[in-house]
């Protein structure tokens, strides 16, 4: 049969409705379910129930996507959905609102574990912990917030693997006070806004231009078309404060960060903290020795361990974002032991000087092969990873154990509450 007749004659259940009995959890917020020989892949529910599950995505093959648009028999741990915009057809923040805190950090961490088992080739039980810092049913965590803005210029959130936009505010994962007088302004039509509420309470809403998509982005159906686009959407955007400074101010201990409010610093309220605690912990570096700090944003790592290396030694924060290193160094410039570079880190590394301890924070698609090799071979003594998503976190894991690293400790955080986002923190020694 030609590729053509396959593609002719595969199944499409594409708006299907199904009564299946969900399974186990999956990366990503799904639950597993079977049918007519078929694995679907079902958002919104929790393991064990049983529910209608409508069919969102079908592209043939063994499995599909599916949302549990109507639940027959609920599981203990679900409860009345804490944010009102996400659920079945909604946007894609809070995919797992209906479950309980406790049931949310189990799921988490049979699917951190699952991940590991697969893609790093070890059995651990992982036991997620909750960040301080949020209200204890999983709400009200958030310092900032990416909105987008509809044709008709309203703010909200976009809805699940969609540009569409949900014209709503009340999710509960940030403080109201983010979204006050939003609705009553028109925006930008393609813009987005970043939201900020700083250390100090001040809001900074920052507006980004609509991406600047080519002619033949817009009118190109095919594979140079949606080149055009992505090349647009990841391109510079315009940005112009409308209110606040744009420069929000962050604490950790009693150091201070002033920082652009569209570059990177934890969501979670409490998680620079937890993090920096741990990171420190874990990392034990002497006095006198270097320490290479990857991906280190603003050096929020970098001044957890200047102390620990003294005087005598060297902390090198490495990160691509210059208005990052700008602002670190500004932050950070009494601190003599504490230096920057600018650049992509595996083009950076090979000429930093031989480190004892390695701290590195990759983006998601984690570190990967070429930057853990390179870590190998520049023989530390600890390496203290920290992973935002469970797959690559696994694949990560595997790379060091390759490298003849061990596993030494694994913490996991409930880093994103009421959604299935969950952070690790690991230690590798040798």
């Amino acid at each position: 049969m030609s590729r053509q007749e396959r593609q002719d004659t595969r199944t499409d259940w594409s708006g299907r409705r199904v009564e299946v009995i969900l399974g186990n959890p999956a990366h990503g917020g799904f639950c597993v379910a079977r049918f007519e020989g078929r694995v679907i892949f079902v958002r919104h529910g929790l393991p064990g129930e049983r529910v209608f599950a409508l069919v969102t995505e079908d592209r043939g093959g063994s499995f599909c996507f599916a949302d549990a648009v109507e639940i027959l028999e609920a599981s203990e741990d679900r409860v009345d959905p804490t944010c009102p915009v996400s659920g079945p057809g909604g946007a894609g923040c809070c995919d797992m609102s209906h479950a309980s805190v406790p049931a949310q950090r189990r799921i988490a961490g049979a699917v951190v574990a699952e991940q590991l088992r697969r893609l790093g080739g070890l059995e651990r039980d992982i036991a997620v912990e909750e960040i301080p810092g949020g209200a204890p049913n999983g709400t009200l965590w958030r310092t900032r917030v990416r909105l987008a803005v509809d044709a008709a210029g309203n703010p909200g959130y976009r809805r699940y693997h969609s540009n569409e936009v949900v014209p709503e505010l009340e999710c509960p994962q940030i403080d109201v006070a983010a979204y006050q007088g939003l609705a009553e302004r028109v925006w930008r039509p393609g813009a987005d806004l970043q939201v900020v509420l700083d250390a100090n309470g001040d809001r900074h809403i920052v507006e980004i231009a609509p991406p600047a998509i080519s002619s033949v982005g817009r009118k190109s159906p095919g594979r140079r078309g949606a080149s055009a686009r992505r090349a647009a959407t990841s391109a510079p955007r315009a940005e112009k404060v409308v209110e606040g400074s744009g420069r929000p101010v962050e604490r950790v201990g009693d150091r201070e960060w002033t920082l652009a409010a569209t570059g990177f610093w934890q969501a979670h309220r409490g998680a620079p903290t937890t993090y920096s605690e741990v990171v420190a912990e874990w990392a034990q570096a002497s006095e006198g020795s270097t320490v290479w700090d990857l991906y280190g944003g603003v050096g929020v790592f970098a001044a957890a361990l200047a102390g620990q290396v003294g005087s005598r030694g060297s902390v090198v924060s490495v990160e691509s974002s210059r208005t990052a290193v700008e602002d670190g160094a500004a932050a950070l410039a009494d601190v003599d032991q504490i230096s920057f570079r600018q650049g992509r880190v595996e083009r950076v590394v090979g000429d930093l000087p031989t480190p004892e301890v390695v701290v590195l924070d990759p983006p998601r698609a984690g570190a990967g092969k070429e930057v853990v090799s390179a870590i190998a071979q520049a023989g530390p003594r600890r390496i203290v990873h920290l992973g935002c998503d469970p797959a690559s976190f696994g694949r990560d894991v595997g790379l060091y154990r390759a490298q003849g690293f061990e596993l030494a400790e694994v913490r996991a955080f409930l880093a994103f509450p009421s959604t299935h986002h969950v952070e690790c923190l690991a230690l590798f020694t040798r």
